[in-house]
């Protein structure tokens, strides 16, 4: 079914689901007969007698809607005698004859109007006051066009998908209701909570709300309680905040807990039936120390003909996330898995991520897989891509693998000895084929047992972490091929790519520039030539004080990678096809990529339409941003934790960032990153120079710089503003 007609559906669902004339029409007269008395707390209890709690929400919601009434802050009823102007005005216009509708991003100001950018035009469509509706800030939603020109304007007709659906803030209980106040101005309208799904909150409790029931039109919302939040330590409760306002759940619905009840925890010989039986083959995961969703492990064995097959086997997440369940609907609305410094959210409920389908050492597992034969010079000799049921015999950490490749010794020596030799050759042929080493600086933070700072170390990736990736590289790419071929002779069926363009050459000239005052000379002549370049300079600021730099502006040159159904290749990784295939316990595209490859094998004619599966894949990408978003604000916060009791200290940095507010400086020992305001520089004016990313002092010609390291002593570190406050210390090395 297509996006458009499941939408058509839904709408008009929604519309039967409307309160009857007969109860709205008895909740107005009620209203009416209390006069200026009337109010929510007062009104349910005289309601209540002849209609249930959801008719008489729904009734409202109606009345509201028609510009009968008018529902204030704290359940305060305004009655309206007639309809609103503005009521009256959309009604003319949504019964025109003639509307174009379009979708998009809505962008709420504070005055009520709005705005909704649409992709591919160059104006937003203005939304005055009255065409928002419920819309909030970032929701995607469906506008109907009232007037063209210059300036474009609509009405808000559908929200497609909130971009918010959890809020924290204050719990009102009465005797027959309840309603939620929220913190975030985000939410101008309270939420209405039955007292079955207070979930133990209390008056005046602090809690989190999650949005059950919100159809377009209806002021006020149903929601239920999913945690209360009593003598919360700070960060956890900051932690929840962050991913809440960057649009994640921090529970799951209870249908999707429903929904799993009838998986057990073991594998049966009726879930094994038609898959390739690889249970005794030597398969073992290598993982985090701290991992505990192993999603992907590797099989060897000798075959009679003497070359070496390797496996990498991939849980089969889609076999228990089926298409259209709550759970389906769920990992697709929040699309990926989110890391925080001190916490997972995960995309799917832990009876899934870390029993039924973590590849546990002792236990069988169904999976998808891939087989290659390997020969002595280690070329690929065959392929096999295979639904299949596995035996994890060994579960390796990453240290613990390490140990074996450089000591030679230790469990299945001779298997990852071979591994990394196989992982070292494809890694040589991909980097000639073009493609660019980014090997990006990454931390971590040693916490203590309430969450906080005690300690930041680097990560260091050695060859056990390569190899793994090698051979998810591998997986991902042979998928991708084999997604992109012909069926019957005929076109490919759709699918899902990993698609990353060609970078801006705008973007590589600042880039150029900027390497430039570090004596690295860089011409960008050819396309190929930019791999080269770039992984010859990569090279070579390793150990450097500017490397963090260099990197930094190396990636930012980069286009950004995104999911589609429209194959352009994957520029950074020099590959023609190449799909996320390898972890469906923690990406929605992956799970996409396990139904469409099980239609492919079995020949199956139930393939998802081309538009929705865009529309999905759009998704993916949206949320992929917002998780990023959420990680970097996690991050942010744990470091100013971690300065919180530093103020007054010094600390040698490096210039990482420059702003026309001043610098940006990452402190070397800590890896920490706080600004220099332009007022802190100095007793001079600066002139900012965009294209050199610099400030220079307009009297004394001094300029701050990409790369410069200077000693910064720190001035604040507040958490509330989430911002690190830095002031110039001691020069150490200045360009003159």
């Amino acid at each position: 079914m297509s996006k458009k007609k499941d939408k058509k559906k839904k709408h008009k669902k929604s519309k039967e689901k409307q309160a009857p004339t007969e109860a709205a029409a008895h909740v107005l007269s009620v209203i009416k007969a209390m006069g200026k008395d009337a109010g929510l707390k007062k009104l349910f209890p005289k309601l209540l007698k002849k209609l249930t709690q959801e008719d008489i929400i729904l009734s409202l919601n109606q009345l509201d809607h028609e510009g009968k009434i008018r529902i204030e802050q704290k359940g305060k009823i305004t009655l309206l005698e007639k309809p609103q102007q503005s009521e009256r005005k959309q009604s003319r216009v949504s019964s025109g004859t003639h509307s174009d509708f379009v979708f998009g991003t809505a962008d709420i100001a504070k005055g009520g109007f709005g705005f909704v950018s649409v992709e591919g035009w160059e104006r937003d469509i203005f939304i005055p006051q009255r065409g928002v509706r419920n819309a909030m800030q970032g929701d995607e939603v469906k506008v109907r066009i009232t007037a063209r020109g210059r300036r474009p304007e609509g009405e808000i007709v559908e929200i497609i998908k909130r971009s918010q659906d959890s809020f924290t803030g204050r719990i009102e209980v009465l005797e027959k209701f309840a309603f939620f106040i929220a913190d975030e101005k985000k939410l101008k309208t309270d939420v209405f909570v039955p007292l079955t799904a207070l979930n133990g909150a209390t008056t005046d409790q602090r809690v989190i709300v999650r949005i059950t029931d919100w159809r377009t039109g209806n002021k006020n919302p149903l929601g239920e309680v999913v945690e209360v939040l009593t003598n919360e330590v700070s960060s956890d409760y900051d932690m929840k905040l962050i991913l809440i306002q960057n649009g994640f759940s921090i529970d799951f619905p209870h249908e999707v807990y429903r929904e799993l009840e009838k998986y057990g925890e073991q594998v049966t010989e009726a879930q094994a039936k038609g898959r390739l039986d690889m249970r005794d083959v030597l398969t073992f995961t290598i993982d985090p120390e701290d991992a505990k969703d192993f999603d992907d492990a590797i099989s060897v064995r000798k075959i009679e003909n003497g070359n070496w097959e390797i496996g990498v086997h991939i849980a089969d997440v889609s076999y228990f996330v089926r298409e259209g369940t709550a759970l389906d609907k769920e990992a697709e609305k929040r699309a990926t898995s989110v890391y925080l410094p001190d916490r997972v959210c995960p995309m799917l409920p832990e009876k899934l991520s870390n029993v039924l389908c973590s590849l546990r050492p002792g236990e069988d597992k169904l999976t998808f897989s891939t087989l290659f034969e390997f020969d002595e010079k280690y070329s690929i000799k065959h392929v096999q891509i295979a639904r299949t049921i596995i035996h994890s015999n060994r579960r390796f950490t990453y240290e613990e693998a390490q140990q074996v490749i450089e000591t030679r010794q230790g469990d299945y020596a001779e298997e990852i000895l071979l591994l990394n030799s196989i992982a070292q050759k494809l890694r040589e042929k991909r980097f000639k084929k073009g493609a660019i080493a980014f090997e990006k600086e990454e931390v971590r933070f040693k916490l203590d047992e309430k969450g906080k700072p005690t300690g930041i170390v680097l990560k260091v990736r050695k060859d056990a972490h390569l190899l793994v990736e090698d051979f998810m590289l591998l997986a991902n790419e042979t998928v991708a091929k084999y997604g992109s071929r012909p069926v019957k002779g005929k076109n490919p069926l759709p699918f899902v790519y990993r698609i990353h363009d060609q970078p801006d050459p705008a973007k590589l000239e600042q880039f150029s520039a900027v390497a430039s005052r570090f004596g690295y000379n860089i011409k960008f002549d050819s396309e190929k030539h930019v791999a080269e370049t770039f992984n010859t300079i990569l090279k070579k600021v390793e150990g450097r004080p500017e490397k963090h730099v260099i990197e930094t502006l190396a990636i930012r040159s980069m286009a950004k990678a995104a999911y589609t159904t429209a194959n352009i290749g994957h520029y950074g990784l020099a590959m023609e096809h190449y799909t996320h295939f390898t972890s469906p316990i923690r990406r929605y595209p992956d799970v996409l990529v396990h139904r469409l490859l099980n239609a492919l094998l079995t020949g199956s004619d139930k393939i998802i339409d081309k538009e929705e599966l865009e529309a999905r894949c759009k998704n993916s990408s949206l949320m992929e941003r917002k998780a990023m978003d959420a990680e970097r604000e996690a991050v942010k916060y744990k470091q100013i934790e971690f300065l919180h009791d530093k103020i007054g200290e010094e600390f040698d940095g490096i210039i990482s960032g420059v702003i026309a507010k001043g610098v940006f400086v990452e402190m070397i020992e800590n890896k920490c990153e706080g600004m220099v305001s332009i007022e802190m520089l100095g007793d001079e004016d600066f002139t900012y120079d965009e294209k050199m990313i610099r400030l220079t002092g307009t009297r004394s010609r001094k300029r701050y710089e990409l790369g410069d390291t200077i000693r910064v002593k720190i001035l604040s570190a507040d958490i509330q503003l989430r911002r690190i406050d830095l002031g110039l210390a001691k020069q150490i090395k200045l360009p003159k």
